[in-house]
């Protein structure tokens, strides 16, 4: 079962639609079970990996509470945050951010080889960002675009942070993160 946190200022929010849905729906259409939960109260006991879904531009609430986050720091199994998940995984480990807004389509380098981006050297991807988000200690940068990091992992667990949305233009990366978490025993 995959565990999808709404990072969304409040349950049910107008922003859920833009955000968490579009990761449902992809979920739905691989076939996964999976549960939805409010930051506030996720559902991660029985979840096989967890995703962190994006926030509109301005929503940065769950910024305000980073001790909700810290059972990412004893979670074990595959995580994938998105934009604000990024943010939300970046910061439980220690990593800062810097104003940083960037809105539409960039142009993403892979910087290290990983299972997320075989295949891959470069590809475009949408971003709604208003921050940059730092390389925790015990992560790598695994992309970047000319503006800042875009996605980092974990260097032991596996744990993924991306920076862009790619539920918008990019589902091939959330079909390959839902291969890795097949491939846990």
């Amino acid at each position: 079962m995959i565990s999808v946190i709404d990072l969304c200022y409040r349950e049910d929010s107008l922003s859920r639609e833009e955000f968490v849905t579009p990761v449902e729906r992809l979920l739905r259409r691989s076939g996964r079970e999976f549960n939805t939960r409010h930051y506030t109260a996720p559902d991660i006991e029985a979840a096989d990996a967890a995703i962190l879904c994006g926030t509109a531009l301005m929503d940065t609430g769950f910024a305000e509470r980073p001790d909700l986050f810290y059972w990412l720091l004893e979670f074990e199994r595959p995580v994938l945050g998105i934009s604000s998940g990024m943010r939300a995984l970046a910061t439980a480990f220690g990593a800062g951010v810097e104003p940083g807004c960037g809105i539409g389509m960039t142009e993403v380098e892979v910087l290290s080889p990983d299972p997320l981006f075989a295949g891959k050297e470069r590809f475009s991807a949408y971003e709604v960002r208003g921050c940059a988000v730092g390389v925790p200690g015990g992560f790598v940068a695994l992309a970047a675009s000319k503006e800042c990091v875009q996605a980092i992992r974990h260097r032991f667990l596996p744990l993924y942070g991306l920076l862009f949305h790619p539920e918008v233009r990019n589902d091939w990366l959330i079909e390959r993160f839902l291969g890795l978490v097949d491939q846990r025993p």
